[in-house]
């Protein structure tokens, strides 16, 4: 963490004054004095005609000095480690309060969570969507690179409501292998799996303080939600627990005392799972809630709330954190960078896009239940397609009942093969990822059906991933406008090219340019005439 520079004291009731360097009274000097956050800013006036000015670090002098300013106001110096809460750092290891969040199938590498780390920030592997053998590797990777320097990491959990047996054993693989922190996602409610993590190690220390091995963030973007995160775990499912050895009674009598989650991440207009709404709208409430249900539970530890979805760009950031937010989750943004797990050829597509070319589509993994997730939609055809699968499987009972024009369709675009072969291949993932999905669709035509089409669904983003060339069109991209917004922001700079773009880059320029437009605003509400440029942070290559 930074040490506080040194920042000049007034003495009670003594006129201050400040000597120093020239003052910034112009429009381009004074956006020059906002780019400089590390620094004292002093808010001075120029008695001879009334204008502001500020003028950076000096010394506060009594009046009658010469070459002295009247001063207003003092501003201390200002950090991009600062601009989140304190203890989020202090509770997870980090210098920066900002996340990296999980992106399914891999793409979030262990090479992107490895250099967040080293960044000082804290990165999720992206653990949904693959073989627990490749999740385990991915954890013992980490934990060998990371573990002995004391560096902060993650992995994410997803609620997997049609394979709970695989939500439980990656949970379990987490508990056994001491990985300390997780995302939680896609919740709708609360279930074994994630309860038993985060009861999971409880202890009181001397002073009777409840202490946590396991911590959760939790990605929320409801209420609803967001209160199961915030209560006590239920007793329901911690009776359970106990009773199949999973959880011992003293560690369910601690965990029916504190809430799952000690950050709650509001997830709003983002890529993938997503319900669009507005952080503007979203993070207020959760904090109007969160400081409900503190107050009611008496909680000895506060929950912190962070903010994702929508932030690309350092007005985003300045704006969440102005908004309350204890931390930031970029997403989107780092699915672009050199060490995502996307193919070249899709970050190339990523780059081009703007702020509306995304769409919404129905999600692998929820695809029954009729939830959509938001892609790319520029250069792909994958959410027309996948939609009108959806369709064909709401209207028909079986794939045998697609009548032939749909069925011939289907074939030829998007499966590139028979229904008969499509479900062979099909057939043989699930057996050897969970068989009884199988044992379910060879007595239920419909389940069937569902599964071929989640087929095409679940290749298209690993097609993105192995930059499958000639399935191009299909590639499946989750992407938020927060995209758009950052190739509009970067234009023109070195983060521009795709080969360039670092996810410790991006972070690094997106935190410093938070600080100097948080800097900004607050000399504007002093009444300095603050020019539009000083809210125009540019990219630049920074340590």
């Amino acid at each position: 963490m930074p040490v506080l520079a040194s920042v000049p004291t007034i003495a009670p009731h003594a006129p201050a004054h400040w000597r120093g360097a020239a003052p910034a009274f112009a429009p381009a000097d004074l956006a020059g004095a906002c780019a400089q956050v590390r620094h004292t800013a002093v808010v001075v006036r120029d008695d001879r005609d009334g204008r502001l000015g500020v003028g950076i670090d000096g010394t506060l002098v009594a009046a009658g000095d010469s070459n002295c300013w009247p001063v207003l106001g003092l501003l201390p110096p200002l950090y991009p480690e600062w601009l989140g809460d304190r203890t989020f750092s202090e509770t997870h290891g980090t210098r920066f309060p900002y996340v990296a969040g999980a992106m399914a199938n891999g793409i979030a590498t262990t090479r992107l969570v490895t250099e967040m780390a080293r960044a000082g920030c804290l990165g999720f592997f992206g653990a949904a969507g693959l073989s627990l053998a490749r999740v385990e590797a991915a954890v013992d990777e980490l934990a060998r690179e990371l573990d002995p320097r004391g560096m902060p990491w993650g992995v994410n959990l997803i609620h997997s409501p049609g394979e709970p047996a695989v939500e439980d054993a990656v949970a379990d693989l987490l508990i056994r292998r001491g990985v300390r922190c997780v995302e939680a996602s896609a919740f709708m409610g609360l279930t074994p799996a994630i309860v038993r993590y985060a009861a999971s190690g409880l202890t009181v220390d001397g002073s009777g303080t409840i202490q946590r091995r396991h911590r959760v963030l939790a990605k929320i973007s409801r209420e609803e939600v967001a209160k199961h995160f915030m209560a006590p775990m239920p007793v329901a499912i911690l009776d359970e627990l106990v009773a199949r050895n999973a959880l011992t009674r003293a560690e369910a009598d601690l965990a029916a005392r504190v809430p799952l989650a000690e950050d709650i991440t509001c997830e709003a207009d983002s890529g993938g799972h997503t319900d669009n709404r507005p952080l503007a709208v979203l993070l207020p409430t959760i904090l109007t809630l969160r400081d409900r249900i503190v107050a009611g539970q008496r909680y000895a530890r506060p929950i912190r709330v962070g903010a994702a979805g929508g932030l690309g760009t350092p007005g985003a950031l300045a704006s969440a954190f102005a908004l309350g937010a204890a931390y930031v989750q970029t997403g989107s943004v780092n699915q672009a960078c050199v060490e995502s797990g996307l193919g070249a050829g899709a970050r190339a597509m990523l780059a081009q896009a703007s702020m509306a070319d995304v769409i919404m589509a129905p999600a692998a993994d929820m695809f029954e239940m009729g939830v959509d997730v938001q892609v790319l939609r520029r250069g792909t055809l994958f959410a027309i397609r996948a939609r009108k699968l959806y369709e064909i499987y709401r209207a028909y009972p079986s794939l045998e009942a697609v009548p032939a024009a749909e069925r011939a369709k289907i074939e030829k675009e998007m499966l590139r093969a028979s229904f008969e072969e499509a479900w062979a291949s099909t057939r043989a993932f699930w057996s050897s990822r969970d068989p009884s999905q199988v044992t379910r669709a060879e007595s239920d035509p419909k389940h069937r059906m569902a599964l071929v089409f989640r087929s095409y669904l679940g290749l298209s983003s690993r097609w993105a991933i192995d930059g499958v060339t000639e399935r191009l069109t299909d590639y499946q991209i989750w992407c938020g406008p927060a995209m758009g917004a950052f190739n509009t922001w970067v234009a023109g700079s070195f983060l521009e090219a795709p080969a360039r773009r670092t996810a410790v880059q991006v972070a690094l320029n997106l935190l410093e340019g938070a600080a100097v437009l948080t800097r900004a605003q607050q000399l504007r509400t002093f009444g300095l005439p603050i020019p539009s440029s000083a809210f125009d942070f540019r990219p630049r290559p920074l340590a």
